[in-house]
Order: C-alpha cells, then structure tokens, then sequence
C-alpha cells in the first residue's frame, strides 16, 4: 500500500541558496534577481527532485516555470555533454504549453536558468516556418517546449523523437483541453516511454483535469499553495456597471481616472479586439490589437513593443490571458466579461505578478449578469458593482435645414451655383393628351426599315401554316 503522499518532510526552504541545486543553477538564478523561492516553489521543488509525479496548482503569476525547469535541468545535469555530436544531446524533457505566447516565455525563462550549463533547449510553435526548428532539433536539445498540434507536425516529419523523455510537463492543462488539445495529447503520450515523470500544473483544477491525471499521472502529489480557482490577494479588482453604448467612453474615463499608462483591455473576440484598438488609436492612445488571425511575427513584434513601453493599451483576446509575463504591469481591464468564468482568473493573472500589487477593473452592462455569477461562483468572493457616472461623448448640433434648402458641403456647391427658379422647370411632368405617339404616325413599313418601337409588322403566313389565302385576306 501507497503511503500518503507528502509534499516535503522537512521545513521548506525559504531562499533559494538552501536548495540542494548545483552552482551553476544558483549562479543563473541570481543574475536574474531571484533570492526568495515563492510558495509554490518551496512545496514543488523537492517533490520533483525526488522523480515523484505531481499536480501543481498555484495563482497565476507565482512562479511555476522555476518550480518544474529548476529541478528538472538538476536532475538531467549528470547527463549533460559539451560534444558537438546530436546523438549525446536527445530529448529528454518535454514542456508542453497551450499557446505560442506561453512556450516562447517558458522557453525564455529555461534558457536563462540553463545558461551557464551544457544543456541545451528548444521552442517550437506553429505560426512560423518549420525549417529553422527543424534544424534546431537536428542539432540535438535536452529541453524541448511545445505546443501540441506543432509537436505532432516534428514527429510526423520526423524531425524528433522522444523515446527518451524522463520527464513531461502539462503547463495550463486546463486551457489545453478547453482549446481541444486532449486527442493530440494523448497522441504525444503515446510516444514517451511508461517510465517517466509526469508533471502537470495549471492555475484551476477542473473535474476533467482530475481525470486526465488519474489517467497519465501514476500516485502523484498534489500541491496545492491557495484555494482553488482563486484569485491572487495582491490585486485589487472593480466592477463598473455602464450602459453598452458608453462602455467605450467608460474605458477612456477608467484609463484617465486610474492614471494607467499602460494596460491590457480583454475583448471576446478578434473581430472586437480589432475595431477597439483602432478607436483607441483615433483617441489619441498608442494602441494595438493582438488576437488569434495575426501572424505570429506580428504577435510577438506588438508583445515586444507592449514591454518597451512603445504600446500603452494592449487590446487582446483571451489568447494573451495566459503566458504574458510583463513586469509590473499595473492593471488589466475587462472590456467585455469573459465567457468562461475560469477566463477571468487567468486574465487579472496578468497584473499583480511576483508579489506586486494589480488593479483588474472589469465593465458590465445588463446581459452580463450570468457570466458575473458564473465568476462569483468561481472565485467564492462577491463583486461589489459600482456606478460609474460617464459622460457621453459631445456632438456638434446639426444644424435645422430649411424647406428646400441644399447642403452647403462642397460636393453641392456646384449644384446650387447652378439651381433655377423658373416655375416651367420646376414643375412636375404632364402628359399632352392630344398627342399621337410617333408608332402610329409612321407605315409598318417605315417602322420596320426604322427600327422604332418594338411593333413589328404584320408578315404573311403560308396557308399550310394555318394562314388565309390571299383571296380571303382581302
């Protein structure tokens, strides 16, 4: 019989110069400024050191990449070579993300925890051509991130194997199988070796993850550092109640009040996420659009331009509600109420990070009342709407236009150069009762050689035909 699952014997560590991880490790970790391990961390860390399985779940935001990568580059460390040679660098770990955003950002983030070691690391995604990952691979990594449907495009050509994956991460299980990732996934398990470690972490724990991980994970250890489904205590979230046709003088009003020089608005769809940023752009704000139709160059070129400050209003689907990762992003705005209520937890994820404070401010109108309730049902905390006096936005009087009169737009300054006053003109078409119509004035056969009118002419029909002799005609 199994013994209870225990997530850490001992007292955890608090730093991260008390975990057992190799110099190298360390040394990366402190020139990215990391001192203090996180909750997550502190549980996650020495579950994974000892090859267990494990269910991680922890508000968005609080370190998860560190609490699977640090750990897994410790224990693939031994197995580290400087040889040139492809064959002495295969895949040994595999990351799967559900969007491109995410896997770039965890890639990022293993990259610069490997940097200082022999171990190499790899991203692919769809969206851009294979050839460059093709060669990547080709060349031999340990540390492989993928999104699914890309993965299974490399195993079909053949451009990676993983026959030996030790260890297989499921970051964001949750938005994976929401996106219906679960059949690729469970195409990719079908080439990782029985004997592996498994580990699968996300922001929710949904009955359906449950029973993805009694399916693949074997006797694993759940950590859990915060209810779940809730939401990080650091941010600070408003609802507004506005009218639909104010919402967009509402989002000009929240941004100026909130002094928030640069933020992420969430919209529903791609098409609203579009026609947003280019009304924000008209009032003045340096705004862009990221959703699913942009190229992936274009996507990253508009995150890269967001964390430079060069775009203050990032106008987004919920594609960018998991894996953006911007420092001290001050707050998000809810454009419109998210769909799914577990959307709004990974939403408001994006501000408040590392311990910071965030502000979410989300902007309801009457038809959002369910999904509202839906959220309040999720997160156990209700929202305390408040009214938000906006001001419509001001507009010219038309002016009162006068009976018959004609605009004076230029398209009609010739048209009233050139208006009569003569009665003759002005008055309606009478026809003259007296007159003949030109048809009956002129001979058949006249009309004929004419052309005119659409009359024809009388033609003579053959008796065996049905037609009278010429006798009888007369």
């Amino acid at each position: 019989m199994n013994e209870p699952a225990q997530a850490s014997p001992a007292a955890p560590a608090q730093r991260y110069s008390d975990l057992a991880l190799d110099p190298r490790l360390l040394r990366a970790v402190a020139d990215m400024g990391y001192e203090t391990l996180t909750p997550i961390q502190q549980q996650a860390i020495p579950v994974v050191l000892a090859g267990r399985d494990m269910m991680g779940a922890a508000q968005t935001g609080t370190g998860k990449t560190a609490a699977f990568a640090l750990p897994i580059l410790q224990s693939l460390l031994p197995l580290a070579s400087t040889s040139v040679s492809p064959a002495r660098h295969p895949v040994r770990a595999l990351i799967l993300a559900p969007t491109r955003e995410l896997a770039d950002q965890v890639y990022a983030n293993v990259h610069a925890y490997a940097r200082h070691t022999p171990l190499r690391s790899a991203c692919v995604f769809g969206g851009i051509d294979m050839a460059p990952q093709t060669a990547a691979l080709r060349q031999g990594v340990e540390v492989l991130v993928a999104t699914p449907g890309r993965l299974l495009d490399h195993l079909e050509a053949r451009s990676v194997t993983l026959s030996q994956v030790q260890f297989v991460v499921l970051d964001e299980a949750d938005r994976m199988l929401d996106i219906g990732f679960l059949p690729d996934l469970q195409r990719i398990l079908a080439y990782l070796p029985a004997q592996r470690t498994t580990l699968l972490f996300s922001a929710t724990f949904s009955p359906e993850i449950r029973r993805l991980a009694q399916s693949y994970l074997h006797d694993p250890v759940t950590v859990e550092v915060a209810r779940p489904n809730a939401t990080a205590t650091n941010v600070e979230q408003l609802l507004y109640k506005v009218a639909e046709d104010l919402k967009h003088a509402a989002l000009l009003q929240v941004l100026r009040d909130h002094d928030l020089r640069q933020t992420i608005v969430f919209v529903n769809s791609r098409l609203g996420a579009g026609r947003l940023a280019r009304m924000l752009q008209r009032d003045g704000l340096k705004a862009q659009a990221m959703h699913g139709d942009k190229s992936q160059a274009e996507r990253l070129a508009t995150l890269d331009a967001f964390k430079r400050n060069e775009v203050e209003v990032l106008v987004a689907t919920d594609v960018a509600a998991r894996g953006l990762d911007i420092v001290e992003l001050p707050g998000v705005i809810n454009y419109d109420v998210p769909f799914n209520a577990e959307d709004y937890v990974h939403r408001i994820g994006r501000t408040g990070r590392a311990g910071a404070s965030g502000l979410a401010i989300t902007l309801a109108c009457e038809r959002d009342g369910r999904g509202l309730a839906d959220i309040e049902k999720l997160i156990k905390r209700k929202l305390e709407a408040r009214e938000l006096e906006v001001r419509a936005p001001r507009r010219l009087p038309r002016a009162p236009r006068e009976s018959g009169a004609i605009e004076s737009s230029p398209r009609h300054a010739t048209a009233a150069r050139h208006a009569t006053k003569d009665p003759w003109f002005d008055k309606p078409y009478e026809a003259d009762p007296n007159a003949q119509p030109a048809w009956e004035q002129q001979s058949p056969s006249t009309a004929a050689r004419s052309g005119a009118g659409n009359i024809r002419s009388r033609r003579k029909v053959a008796a065996l035909l049905g037609g009278k002799p010429a006798a009888a005609a007369k």
